[in-house]
């Protein structure tokens, strides 16, 4: 195989909230953290551990204004894209350097709105449901696999 491919698909939670710089030609690039866990348990132990792993994530021009208005921290998204490396010269005279996924596709998998009702649920205190007698359904149950809470550090 003679070609090269250079692709990265993430499903994260945003670390921080979407930094917009806008340029003088109208364009603009929006920055913002995603973490990705992997949880397992350990031998040793048998507690579960979980490992988190940041990526900085670069979205440009309107996909980046689109970030901004509908993404915010703690958001579960899916993003595509490519790895780039940038180098740059510090305050201190030192080297930097970092890996960025400039983002070419995107699916945002929670939103603002249900992010806020998920807090304000959170905070609000249980109410007893009052007892009703099951009643049948036309419409099938479909049992599924409870998704795994994310212990994320924000």
């Amino acid at each position: 195989m003679s070609g090269t491919l250079n692709k990265v698909m993430l499903i994260g939670h945003l670390g921080d909230e979407v930094k917009m710089h806008y340029f003088e030609g109208g364009g603009s690039i929006g920055r913002f953290p995603l973490a990705t866990n992997e949880t397992y348990t350990s031998k040793q132990t048998g507690e579960r551990v979980t490992n988190t792993d940041w990526h900085n994530i670069v979205v440009r021009n309107k996909a980046a204004e689109i970030c901004e208005k509908y993404l915010s921290k703690g958001d579960k998204i899916y993003v595509e894209g490519r790895l780039k490396n940038r180098q740059w010269q510090g305050e201190d005279g030192n080297t930097r350097y970092t890996t960025e996924v400039h983002v070419q596709d995107f699916t945002f998998l929670t939103t603002k709105k249900e992010s806020v009702a998920n807090a304000q649920a959170a905070a609000q205190p249980a109410k007893p449901v009052p007892h009703k007698e099951p009643t049948k359904s036309a419409e099938p149950t479909i049992s599924a696999q409870p998704e795994e809470e994310d212990d994320l550090p924000f």
